[in-house]
C-alpha cells in the first residue's frame, strides 16, 4: 500500500527538511501565494490524491484552503516551530528541532481550542505518573543547561550589566509585536511600551527591567514601539541576552504572550499575563485576559507535560531525524557551547 500523501502551504524556508519530519507520507511542497496555488489548481488538485492531508505553516494560507478541506473531509493540520527549537533564530534561517502539529488551531490562537488546550482540559495526569516523572527530569534538564527555544544569548548575569541588586527586580519581557503570537493570542491592542508601563504602575520603588525580543535586537524582525520612549522609567537590556540569565535574580515577570513567561514559572517566579498564552488560564499565572473555556486548574509540571511532551515532535539537530525531547535539548547544549566565545569586562565570557 502507498504512503498517505502530505501537502504542505506556507513552508518555503524548510522546503528541504519536510522528508524527514514526515518520512512516513509522500510529501509534496505548495507555495503559499494563494494566486499560485489557484493558478496550479490548488486546492482542486488535492480530491486527485490518494488518502490526502494538509499542513499549513501558522496561519499562511489562504482561509478558503480550510474550508474546502472541512468540506471534503480532508485532515488539515496547523505546523509551527517548537518550543525548544534551536540555537540560531528562525529568521536566520536554521530549521527547527521540534514542531507543534496541531488539527484544530495554533497553540498560540487564544480565541479558539487547539489540541494542546483540549489535552491540558481533559488529560488525566494524576493517572500518568510516568509521563510526570519524565516531565519533571526534562525540566530539571533545561533549567540545569539552561537551554531555551531560542539559544544565541548571552551568558552574563544582571548585576554584571545593572549593578547590584538593592531592590525588587521586575523584568518585563518584549515580543515581536507584529507577530502572531499577539495577533491571535491577545483580545486587545498592546505594545511592548504599553507592557512597561503597566509594569511600572503596578510595582512602585522597583527596578523594571526591559528585555527586548532577540529577532529585534539582531535586525530580523522589527518591532512597533520605540523602546527609548520608555528609556526614562526603565533599565533596556540593549543586547541579546541568554533568557536563564535574564530570569536570575527577578522577582516577577511581565509579559504579553511570550514562552519566555513559561520559562519563568518553571523557575519558580510569578508572572503575568497581558494576553492568553497556551500556559495562562489554568490557575498558575495573574491573567490579564480570561478565556471561559479554561476551566481546570493545572500546575506547571502538568503543562509541560501536555505542551512538550505529548503535544511536541523532536527532531534531532545533527541528522534530523525523528528524536526524544531529552536528545534534542543535549543536542542544542552542545551546539551552543561550540560556538566562539566572546570574553569581555569582568572576566565574563558570552556567547
Amino acid at each position: 500500500m502507498s504512503r498517505p500523501t502530505a501537502i504542505f502551504f506556507g513552508f518555503g524556508p524548510w522546503k528541504a527538511y519536510i522528508p524527514r519530519w514526515f518520512p512516513d507520507r509522500d510529501c509534496k511542497i505548495v507555495s503559499r501565494k494563494a494566486w499560485l496555488m489557484l493558478l496550479k489548481g490548488w486546492p482542486l488538485r488535492l480530491l486527485f490524491h490518494w488518502n490526502a492531508e494538509v499542513y499549513v505553516w501558522g496561519f499562511k494560507y489562504p482561509p478558503f484552503l480550510k474550508r474546502f478541506c472541512r468540506r471534503f473531509g480532508i485532515p488539515f493540520f496547523h505546523v509551527e516551530d517548537g518550543f525548544v527549537r534551536s540555537v540560531s533564530l528562525g529568521a536566520h534561517r536554521s530549521p527547527p528541532a521540534s514542531l507543534i502539529i496541531d488539527s484544530r488551531t495554533m497553540h498560540y490562537d487564544a480565541r479558539n481550542q487547539s489540541d494542546l488546550e483540549q489535552t491540558l482540559q481533559t488529560y488525566d495526569f494524576a493517572a500518568d505518573k510516568a509521563l510526570i516523572e519524565r516531565a519533571e527530569k526534562c525540566i530539571r534538564m533545561l533549567l540545569d543547561l539552561r537551554v531555551s527555544k531560542y539559544n544565541l544569548g548571552k551568558r552574563i548575569d544582571l548585576d554584571t550589566l545593572l549593578g547590584p541588586k538593592t531592590k525588587r527586580r521586575v523584568l518585563v519581557i518584549g515580543q515581536v509585536e507584529i507577530d502572531a503570537a499577539i495577533a491571535f493570542g491577545c483580545d486587545r491592542p498592546v505594545t511592548n511600551n504599553d507592557l512597561v508601563r503597566l509594569a511600572v504602575a503596578e510595582n512602585p520603588d522597583t527596578q523594571i527591567i526591559y528585555k527586548p525580543h532577540p529577532e529585534v535586537l539582531h535586525g530580523t524582525r522589527a518591532g512597533v514601539s520605540n523602546p527609548a520612549e520608555v528609556a526614562d522609567i526603565c533599565d533596556i537590556l540593549e543586547e541579546d541576552i541568554a533568557p536563564a540569565a535574564a530570569l536570575e535574580g527577578v522577582d516577577h515577570v511581565y509579559t504579553i504572550t511570550s514562552l519566555m513567561g513559561f520559562e519563568a514559572l518553571l523557575r519558580g517566579i510569578p508572572v503575568t499575563c497581558y494576553g492568553l498564552p497556551f500556559y495562562a488560564g489554568w490557575g498558575v499565572t495573574d491573567d490579564r485576559q480570561k478565556s471561559e473555556r479554561r476551566t481546570r486548574k493545572v500546575n506547571a509540571r502538568e503543562i509541560f507535560a501536555a505542551s512538550f511532551l505529548l503535544n511536541s515532535r523532536y527532531f534531532d539537530p545533527e541528522t534530523g531525524v525523528a528524536a526524544q525531547l531529552e536528545t534534542v535539548i543535549g543536542r542544542l547544549n552542545l551546539q551552543r557551547d561550540a560556538l566562539p566565545v566572546i570574553r569581555f569586562g569582568h572576566g565574563t565570557e558570552r556567547r
